[in-house]
């Protein structure tokens, strides 16, 4: 990725050395447990360092990102780490945001966020009231506590936070067997003003700074899920033969996998771009998601169809593995904004 020339970059050998190292012992789809991924510090990795974590930044997170797409593990990384400690890190510090920061670092505390704003706070007789629903809210039903974004009695977007007890939380299967969804609904649920947190700054940026990481997190399990796909396709080329010859000689899959190669730079280019303005807060930041986001998910449901294409019969098999990343990639595809949503996002901002 860009930004992998930086003075982190040994940092960055060095976390993606630990990620291959774990996640090469299990299967394509292999779970890493919660505690494990505290463990290796991955779960703190941008909790500030006066709270226990490691004081890192996104481009740091991206690189696990990318190496958990790269085995297609099962994890709860994204929804309790990534997205949890995203929308911590944008909100006013207080003794109980630090506290949760400080829980979830070490993983004491597992999180989950709702991005999609389906939730508003009404003020009655009774005090403050929570109503709403949302759909496939990853790793929602593994969580602790829930973070939701709502919109208070005056519209101002903010973040409740509430034990999963408190809401109807409900199981939605994917056909993508490496990861959890969860419905979240509230029908006027009470919460405390202590409960009921604010974003440090304009609130509308905050939220858009949280919804373009959820979507930079997906784009950056595509491009490692892509790659992962190239490198098994031109290992098993080489060693499949037909006519007393490896498949890979032949002019057309060699053409065919310079095309899946030419499609993960790109990806990797639009990623790192990315990732670097999200690190950086730029003001483009939003748009070079979009463009991470469309490209990316895109390219990665491709070159996962060519790679079951060119492993031939072996490839449409339950033993190949191939399925689990085309069904990853293709839910990848779909998950914080289409690649056609952030294109219309992208004509927007241009016209």
């Amino acid at each position: 990725m860009a930004g992998e020339s930086s003075e982190f970059g040994e940092l960055h050998d060095e976390l993606r050395a630990v990620a291959v190292d774990l996640l090469a012992k299990g299967d394509a789809g292999s779970h890493v447990a919660w505690p494990v991924l505290a463990q290796l510090g991955w779960t703190g990795l941008e909790v500030p360092d006066t709270l226990g974590g490691a004081g890192a930044t996104f481009a740091e997170v991206a690189v696990i990102l990318e190496q958990l797409g790269r085995a297609a593990a099962s994890t709860s990384y994204v929804g309790g780490a990534v997205l949890g400690v995203s929308a911590l890190n944008l909100l006013q510090p207080t003794v109980f945001r630090d506290e949760l920061l400080e829980q979830v670092a070490v993983g004491t505390a597992r999180l989950a966020v709702v991005v999609d704003p389906g939730f508003e706070i009404t003020t009655s007789a009774g005090g403050l009231k929570l109503s709403g629903r949302a759909e496939f809210v990853p790793d929602a039903g593994e969580a602790e506590r829930l973070l939701l974004l709502a919109g208070d009695p005056s519209g101002i977007p903010v973040i409740v936070a509430a034990d999963v007890a408190e809401l109807d939380v409900t199981a939605q299967p994917v056909l993508d067997d490496t990861r959890s969804f969860a419905a979240v609904a509230a029908a006027d649920v009470s919460v405390t003003e202590s409960s009921v947190w604010a974003f440090e700054g304009d609130a509308h940026t905050a939220v858009g700074a949280l919804t373009d990481r959820a979507a930079l997190a997906i784009a950056c399990d595509s491009l490692g899920l892509s790659e992962a796909m190239l490198a098994a396709t031109v290992s098993y080329t080489a060693v499949r033969q037909q006519f007393g010859r490896p498949i890979g000689s032949f002019q057309a899959v060699k053409h065919a996998c310079a095309a899946m190669m030419v499609q993960i730079a790109m990806s990797r280019q639009l990623v790192g771009a990315a990732v670097d303005a999200v690190t950086d807060g730029r003001p483009d930041a939003g748009t070079a998601v979009s463009m991470a986001k469309s490209y990316a998910c895109s390219a990665a449901v491709e070159v996962v169809g060519k790679a079951m294409q060119l492993h031939g019969g072996i490839g449409y098999t339950w033993e190949s593995g191939v399925h689990v990343y085309l069904k990853r990639a293709a839910l990848n595809r779909a998950l914080f904004g289409s690649p056609a949503a952030h294109r219309r996002r992208l004509a927007q901002r241009y016209r």
